[in-house]
Order: structure tokens, then C-alpha cells, then sequence
């Protein structure tokens, strides 16, 4: 298909048209509930409280235009904050404008290459793993804040979060601690008492009248500028692009993993709904080249106002835009209404933002599951606090993928027919008084089993013929064949005969590419069946005088 898949079309319309005052509700749900949170994640990024609402309109406003999912609402989140804070205080607020920018170049690249499908294969523990390591460096981050501590700068949230421990000490005050605690219990007794009404916006609208009132000593979000900023290219700079990839890349890589999973959780929470993995990529990526221009940081998909979003009874993408549309009303008429919000308030929102993120019956279950589950999930955790979220992620599959590898290659067995000491059928203890032994590979035979199966070979030993049963291999890679060979080439040094059956045409050529065997393949050493290579071996035997007489029958109750 062309480019034009990726582009909007008049059925993303459709659902509109049939209830426009559901969507405009939810619409409005949505605004009330995304206000504090855009204003608390602009401020947490370190680029102020109006780049938080101009990427929460201009993003929610393209990615609902030009995204895969009818019910998505997009803007800057807590787990891109926590990628965003060590890029600020490497590159300062024109490096996350340029980082945005290019984020959004590889999200729509991603878009074109059809690589919306491969999120749904990152394991269950590191997603659990890097949200709830999330929720942990956001609570951090919001430590300065809500100890009325400013002016903290550190690469690491939870150095900053020391600092400002320390610094508290040396001159406690109350208000702010007081201000973040009573938002956030607000916020999570309300949710538990009436889970439809925006608490958090009731709490910061008490808190800022409590300020203002008594009045506490607290430091303040600051005047807003009036009106959306003017669109802007003056943080590009082509000299740090090598400098920023890789910075882009992970927020690229962030946006498109979140954006993904949130549409995936709208689709399960809503009827006949079916997201588009590919245009969301390029929604996000429309968003994010967008929003830099306006000064805003890097977005993605909310899962949080997604979920209200459905809830609230949206049935189309009207709903997104009409919550775009709200935040940017009041950041033209209300900007200095905002400025006067306290910033402990903030954190208290995303203090008791961070209490919900955490799904505590789904850690356990996954800390129960397996041991490598739970491996997974506290390597991931841990790297995520402590390092950050890309290197969490990578750390994550890649202990994910050992430990499947593991568990994969313990399934592969090599099994000695007639096993020594066990039940064997007449003829099969008749072939190990032959002194012929048949080993039978089942499962994979690659590079993470193969060595095992070759020290078990190796320990053959009182048979003159040993028939190597390849029929149940399931899959043969490049290691797999080349130990077969080295375990082959040890027999025979011994004096041991080697016979080959079952091979399986596809094994047979990777075989053949190494030239494995070949010389068993010209000596007429490889049959197609077990029973033809137990014919032979009984044969070859009687010649040699191992075997008195005539051989015997080909065994009838043997398959390759």
C-alpha cells in the first residue's frame, strides 16, 4: 500500500456524526481531569507549566487528526518526563525541543516501516517493571516540590530528591509538605469514595484558594504568557543532532511502546473497536514534530485520560479535539488564574498520580508466576530507578530473552533408545545386546542446547554402532549442526559407527551448507527411516562378525 494508508480518511469521521454531545461531554471530562496533569508534567520536565498545556493541546490535537485510534487522547505523560529530565540537564530546553522534533522523524520513519506490530512482543514483567520503576522516579522527582525546596538540579531524580531531603532539614517548613500531602489524599480517598469527579482539580483549585487566603509561604507555577506561543524553529541545530540521537531515539522509542499499549487498553475497554498500530506511530510522530515549534515537550498517548475518556462515553475522536480545545480556552482566557497554582499542589497530583499507576495485584501475580518472571521484573524496576527508562527496557528483554532461550533449550532432550536400565520392548533391549545404541534429538537443537547434547555424546561408550534419530528436531541452526559434526567426528575417532535417519529436508540443507556428514552422506551412512539404519547396522555388524550368522529382520516396531 502507499503512503496514503497512513494518512486520515472520512470514515474516521463516521462515529462523530452519530453522538457529537457524548463526545463533547467526554471531551470535557477529559480537560478537566488533563489540566493539572499537563501542568504538573511541564513542570516536572523542567521546561515550565506552558510547555505542559501547548503539547497537551497540539498534540492531542494532531494525534486525534492523524492517529490510528478513535479514543486516544495524547499529551506529555510521567514516563516521558522521566526521560526528559537528564536530556534537560544535559542539553538544556533547546536540546528537548530538538529531541521532540527528531523523535517525531523516526516515529513517522517507524509509521512507513510497518513496525507498529512488534510492540505487542515485549514481555508482560518489563512492562510491569519499567511502570512501576515510572511511578517510583516521579514520586522523586516531586520530593523538591513538595518540601517547598527550589532550585534542585541533578541528572538523577533520586539525588535531587536527597538533596532536597537534606536541604529540608537544614530549614523545615510546613506548608508545602502539608499542601502536597492533603492534594494527594484528596485525590486517592475521593477516587475510592467517587470515582467520576476530577479530585485533582478540586485540590489544586483549594489549595491555590488556600494560598491566597491565609496566605502560605509557597512557591507559585508564575505567570503564564498570554496566548499560545508563536511557532518557532530557532532550537534547531544541526550540529547537535549526532549528539541527541540517541536521546531522540529513546523518546521516540518511549512514545511509540506507550502510545501502543494505550490504544491496545482503549480497544479492550471499548465495543468493536480496533486501533491502527501504524497510523498511531504516525500521529504521534505528526504530534511530536508539531508541538517543538510551540515550544512543547515530547508526547504521547495518556493512558490515564484515555481511560476517562472511554468512560466518560467518547465514541469518536471529537472527544480528543474537544479536550484540546477546552486547555487551550483556558490558557487564553484563565493563564493567570493558572499562574497563581502552587507548585506543592502539583506534586501532590502526581504524588497520588504515581499511588495509582502501580497495579500491586498484577506485580504480585507476576512475582509468583516464575522465577524468571520475577527476575525480569525487579532487574527492570531497579535499572529503571536507578539508571533510566531506555536502559531499563533493554536490560529487561534482554535478561527476557536469555531466560526464554533458557527455558526453550531445557525442552530439547537427547534420549538413548533402549535407555539403559529401564523399559524396553523386547527388540530394543535386543539392539543394546547388539551393541548398537539409537539417541533420539526431540526439540531444538541450536546454539543454547547444543554443547549439552554434545557432552552427552561424548560419554557413549561398550556399543560399536551409534544411530543418531534427527526426525523430532524442530529446529537446526549453524551451532546445532557444527556440534552434531564434532560429536560425530569424537564417536569415530573412538571406533564408533555413525548412522544418520530421519533427516528432515530444510535441516538437511543446513547440514549440507557446513558439510556435515557429508562423508556418512557418501558412504551411504544416512537413511530416511530408523528402521533402515537399524537394518544396516545389524549388516554391517554380521560382516565384521559381531553377529553370529544371518542378520536379523528389520525391527517392525521402530519409526524414524
Amino acid at each position: 500500500m502507499s503512503a496514503a494508508r497512513l494518512l486520515p480518511r472520512r470514515a474516521d469521521w463516521a462515529p462523530a456524526r452519530r453522538s457529537p454531545v457524548r463526545d463533547l461531554t467526554a471531551g470535557l471530562i477529559v480537560a478537566v481531569v488533563a489540566l493539572p496533569l499537563a501542568l504538573a508534567f511541564g513542570v516536572s520536565s523542567g521546561l515550565g507549566a506552558q510547555a505542559g498545556l501547548v503539547t497537551a493541546i497540539v498534540a492531542g490535537t494532531l494525534a486525534a487528526v492523524f492517529g490510528g485510534s478513535n479514543l486516544q487522547v495524547s499529551g506529555p505523560t510521567g514516563a516521558m518526563t522521566v526521560v526528559l529530565v537528564p536530556i534537560v540537564a544535559r542539553h538544556g530546553t533547546g536540546g528537548v525541543l530538538m529531541v521532540g522534533l527528531m523523535a517525531g522523524i523516526v516515529l513517522v520513519a517507524m509509521a512507513a516501516l510497518r513496525a507498529g506490530r512488534f510492540a505487542a512482543l515485549l514481555p508482560m514483567p518489563v512492562i510491569e517493571g519499567f511502570t512501576a520503576g515510572i511511578a517510583v522516579v516521579i514520586a522523586l522527582q516531586q520530593v523538591p516540590a513538595a518540601l517547598g525546596v527550589t532550585g534542585v538540579h541533578a541528572e538523577k531524580v533520586w539525588r535531587g530528591a536527597a538533596d532536597a531531603a537534606v536541604r529540608f532539614m537544614d530549614a523545615p517548613t510546613v506548608a508545602a509538605p502539608v499542601m502536597a500531602v492533603a492534594v494527594a489524599a484528596l485525590m486517592l480517598a475521593g477516587a475510592r469514595i467517587r470515582p467520576g469527579i476530577p479530585f485533582s482539580l478540586a485540590g489544586i483549585v483549594l489549595a491555590t484558594l488556600a494560598a491566597e487566603v491565609l496566605p502560605l509561604d509557597v512557591a507559585r507555577i508564575g505567570a503564564l504568557p498570554e496566548g499560545l506561543p508563536a511557532p518557532s524553529l530557532a532550537f534547531l541545530d544541526a550540529g547537535a543532532v549526532a549528539a541527541l540521537l540517541p536521546s531522540a531515539l529513546a523518546v521516540a522509542a518511549l512514545a511509540a511502546l506507550e502510545s501502543l499499549l494505550c490504544a491496545t487498553v482503549a480497544d479492550g475497554m471499548s465495543v468493536g473497536e480496533r486501533h491502527d498500530p501504524d497510523r498511531e506511530l504516525f500521529g504521534q510522530g505528526v504530534a511530536n514534530i508539531a508541538a517543538p515549534m510551540l515550544g512543547g515537550v515530547p508526547a504521547t498517548a495518556a493512558i490515564a485520560r484515555t481511560a476517562v475518556n472511554v468512560r466518560a462515553g467518547a465514541r469518536s475522536r471529537l472527544a480528543a479535539l474537544t479536550h484540546a480545545a477546552v486547555l487551550a480556552v483556558i490558557v487564553l482566557a484563565l493563564g493567570g488564574l493558572v499562574g497563581r497554582i502552587p507548585l506543592a499542589a502539583l506534586a501532590g497530583v502526581l504524588l497520588a498520580t504515581t499511588v495509582r499507576m502501580v497495579e500491586v495485584g498484577s506485580l504480585r501475580a507476576i512475582a509468583r508466576a516464575t522465577r524468571g518472571d520475577a527476575a525480569v521484573l525487579v532487574f527492570t524496576f531497579a535499572v529503571t530507578v536507578v539508571f533510566d527508562l531506555i536502559t531499563a527496557v533493554a536490560v529487561g528483554v534482554a535478561l527476557a530473552v536469555v531466560l526464554a532461550l533458557r527455558a526453550v533449550a531445557r525442552t530439547a532432550q537427547l534420549d538413548r533408545v533402549p535407555l539403559r536400565g529401564g523399559d524396553h520392548t523386547a527388540e530394543e533391549q535386543r539392539l543394546l545386546d547388539e551393541h548398537i545404541v539409537a539417541y533420539r534429538f526431540d526439540g531444538p537443537l541450536f546454539f543454547a542446547a547444543a554443547h549439552r547434547f554434545l557432552l552427552e555424546l561424548s560419554e557413549v561408550s561398550d556399543v560399536r554402532i551409534v544411530i543418531l534419530r534427527m526426525s523430532r528436531i524442530s529446529t537446526l541452526d549453524a551451532t546445532g549442526a557444527g556440534v552434531l559434526g564434532d560429536a560425530i567426528t569424537r564417536l569415530e575417532e573412538r571406533g564408533i559407527t555413525v548412522l544418520i535417519s530421519g533427516v528432515k529436508p530444510g535441516h538437511d540443507q543446513v547440514l549440507a551448507a557446513l558439510g556435515v556428514a557429508d562423508h556418512l552422506r557418501r558412504d551411504g551412512l544416512v537413511f530416511a527411516t530408523t528402521p533402515e539404519a537399524i537394518a544396516h547396522a545389524r549388516a554391517h555388524l554380521h560382516r565384521d562378525g559381531v553377529l553370529p550368522a544371518a542378520p536379523p529382520e528389520p525391527a517392525a516396531g521402530v519409526t524414524a
